[in-house]
């Protein structure tokens, strides 16, 4: 609720005053230099980590079922969209910055181990699991924009784990 009335005061200074704002709603977004071990990580980092840290043929933990479903985007694709919503002039947004590449918190682990060269075990535990799914709807930002994300999930995720 906090993000809606921020976004809507936001639009009123700029009917109000003439102030010049640009909204964007980010959707998993992910890269080097995120959290990684803080406690604040997002899930691509706190997988990657749980991956580089375990020993061959160990294992590593997921909360929940790992059924749950999320977009990610890869920063540089981020900061290509940011710079469209900057420079447009007559679009002000709020507009979602993200992937429609859904996949399970599951098959990311499996992604971060093939590309680690790892065999590992996820073990299911308790935990925060948030909303079972979440993505973009990026039709407004194609729209008015011409921005959509072109590196796949696994393209990224090898940029941040190979570095």
């Amino acid at each position: 609720m906090g993000k809606a009335i921020s976004e809507r005061l936001y639009f009123s200074f700029q009917r109000n005053y003439g102030m010049v704002v640009k909204v964007a709603r980010f959707h998993n977004i992910f890269g080097p230099e995120g959290s990684w071990d803080n406690g604040k990580e997002k899930a691509p980092a706190a997988v990657c980590r749980k991956v580089a840290q375990a020993a061959n043929g160990g294992k590593i933990e997921i909360w929940g079922d790992g059924k749950q479903t999320r977009s990610f985007l890869y920063i540089d694709e981020c900061l290509e969209a940011v710079r469209r919503l900057m420079d447009s002039k007559d679009f002000h947004g709020p507009v979602n910055i993200g992937s429609e590449e859904m996949v399970t918190i599951n098959h990311l682990a499996e992604i971060a181990m093939e590309i680690a060269g790892k065999k590992l075990t996820i073990k299911h535990i308790d935990g925060p699991l948030g909303v079972r799914g979440r993505n973009s709807d990026n039709k407004l930002i194609k729209e008015k924009l011409g921005w959509a994300p072109s590196l796949p999930l696994r393209t990224g995720w090898k940029r941040l784990m190979l570095g």
